[in-house]
């Protein structure tokens, strides 16, 4: 193997996944669609809040598991301690966020994105799935 990267010859057929000046510039103005802005706005809106408190989260677990053991040693019932609480409830976050997302998704995203991916199919034939 060497670490040169394969030549291509000139005259070779140009891949199908290269981009031509109509889909580049078809892609420009979905991107500048105030419908395309809204969807960032509206993923965002959910995505940023949820992983930062998810983060926030999982590090107090850490931190307590690591300078808090006398705490997270506290019997609740049984043999049952907060430690394994805190670890059964970092799964339990996963998957409510998962469900909540999947619900926002449905309701406020998928919606929009179907809008906009048809309008961008039609503006660029020979690119639809």
């Amino acid at each position: 193997m060497t670490d040169r990267p394969e030549q291509v010859p000139d005259d070779a057929p140009a891949a199908e996944s290269e981009v031509t000046s109509a889909e580049r510039a078809a892609y420009q103005q979905a991107a500048a669609d105030p419908r395309f802005i809204e969807l960032r706005r509206r993923y965002r809106g959910f995505a940023f809040p949820a992983a930062i408190a998810f983060m926030v989260w999982y590090v107090v677990y850490v931190l307590c598991n690591n300078w808090a053991r006398d705490f997270m040693a506290i019997k609740v019932i049984g043999h049952i301690n907060v430690a394994l609480i805190f670890g059964l409830l970092q799964f339990i976050s996963t998957f409510a966020i998962a469900f909540f997302y999947s619900r926002h998704a449905n309701k406020a995203l998928d919606p929009l994105a179907t809008e906009i991916r048809n309008e961008f199919e039609a503006s660029t034939p020979g690119r639809e799935r």
